[in-house]
């Protein structure tokens, strides 16, 4: 089945090992109907051949900007022109952090600056190269630009490590092209996140936090936006860069969070509460700063429920949008996201186990598991942009169930 039949896409091949994986990708493509335009970066050209690639895409190899013949012609803008994708597999370390910095230093990045066509990345490298704070502000700038980035999958590595930084498989590249020509399973709806912590004020320089960064909600967001839904994100104080065609609110509170909330519930046709909002909160906030005495060795604070946002939007009698939920647990956790599907009447719930490391708080990566009424899907290790596409999907699903 032709898929991609009549698409045009641009395959940008930087130096990394997972280059050799490119041949098959083409073929893939191919197969399904588009036409396949490769560009290598000089790096690539040490891991798999042009004559390679040429072979398999039928089309001679762009890979240089300096081309005298191709140039006569302005050859990288009408490259730049032609693509109706321009997908970046594998996207190094190094080519992720040039096209953040804006250069076009080459013909690969040249072509990005170039062209006005949608672009998707592949991430593909070393496990700590990936986590590196350098890269990870890389490919959230290049987020925040529009760009749409694939992967990586996490797994054992050619150096032996294992971790996430390996590009996507191509077969699972081919469908994210598909997805990503497909029908938007969201277009015309509208979907309000929440995301990142609440504060809840002591005094006016203290409050009752948490260790939320809003990455999940902010990746919910941006994947719910990708396939074509309107979203509106409520967000506690996190240091992140809205994605973009997404509307943000900023809140502080809990309660803030619930009263912003509760104004546009009604407006959207989905609402998934991703944020980890403070149960309680200071039954007073101290107007001065409240000093510490020399006679008590305690400090007694009388705290207040806060309103349950998830609850109050679930037992909406009219114009009620369909409610997910988001369980962070640290034991039983299939029992206890169970029980809140049921007490709170949600529609779905998200749960996962916040105590095994390097998922949940604080990190790139996630694993969940998804609950409704009648059965579950369990999403393994996988970064949360890769998490919440599969979230997303799956909400859209269930909608129409």
């Amino acid at each position: 089945m032709q898929t991609l039949a009549g698409k045009k896409i641009l395959l940008g091949i930087s130096g990394g090992i997972a280059a050799y994986k490119c041949a098959e990708l083409t073929r893939r493509l191919i197969e399904r109907g588009a036409e396949v335009q490769v560009v290598m970066t000089k790096a690539a050209k040490e891991f798999i051949t042009p004559l390679t690639m040429q072979a398999v895409s039928g089309r001679p190899v762009s890979d240089s900007l300096l081309d005298p013949a191709a140039e006569a012609s302005m050859g990288h803008i009408e490259l730049a022109k032609w693509a109706d994708l321009v997908l970046l597999a594998p996207a190094t370390a190094d080519l992720i952090a040039r096209m953040s910095a804006g250069m076009g230093n080459d013909l690969l990045t040249t072509l990005v600056l170039a062209t006005d066509s949608p672009i998707a990345v592949s991430p593909a490298m070393n496990q700590q190269m990936y986590r590196n704070l350098a890269t990870q502000e890389n490919i959230a700038t290049l987020e925040r630009r529009g760009m749409h980035i694939w992967g990586p999958a996490a797994g054992e590595q050619a150096c032996g490590d294992v971790g996430p930084g390996r590009m996507l498989e191509p077969m699972q590249l081919v469908e994210r092209c598909e997805q990503f020509f497909g029908d938007k399973p969201l277009q015309g709806k509208s979907v309000l996140i929440t995301a990142g912590p609440t504060r809840e004020a002591i005094d006016p320089v203290r409050y009752i936090s948490n260790h939320s960064s809003g990455k999940m909600g902010f990746s919910l967001a941006q994947a719910a936006t990708q396939l074509g839904a309107k979203v509106t994100l409520v967000s506690g104080p996190v240091s992140l860069a809205t994605p973009a065609d997404v509307e943000r609110i900023n809140v502080d509170s809990a309660q803030s969070m619930f009263d912003n909330v509760m104004d546009n519930a009604t407006k959207h046709d989905i609402f998934i509460a991703c944020a980890a909002v403070a149960d309680y909160r200071p039954q007073t906030i101290a107007e001065q700063k409240i000093k510490k005495t020399d006679d008590s060795d305690q400090m007694t604070i009388t705290m207040v429920k806060n309103p349950d946002i998830v609850a109050s939007v679930a037992k909406l009698s009219e114009s009620r949008p369909f409610t997910v939920g988001f369980a962070a647990e640290t034991q039983d956790v299939e029992h206890y996201a169970r029980t809140k599907l049921a007490k709170k009447n949600l529609d779905m719930i998200c749960a996962n186990d916040v105590s095994v490391e390097g998922q949940g708080f604080n990190s790139d990566d996630n694993a969940i598991t998804m609950y409704w009424k009648d059965g579950k899907q369990s999403l393994t290790l996988a970064s949360k942009q890769q998490i919440a596409s599969q979230i997303i999907l799956t909400i859209a699903e269930r909608l129409e169930a």
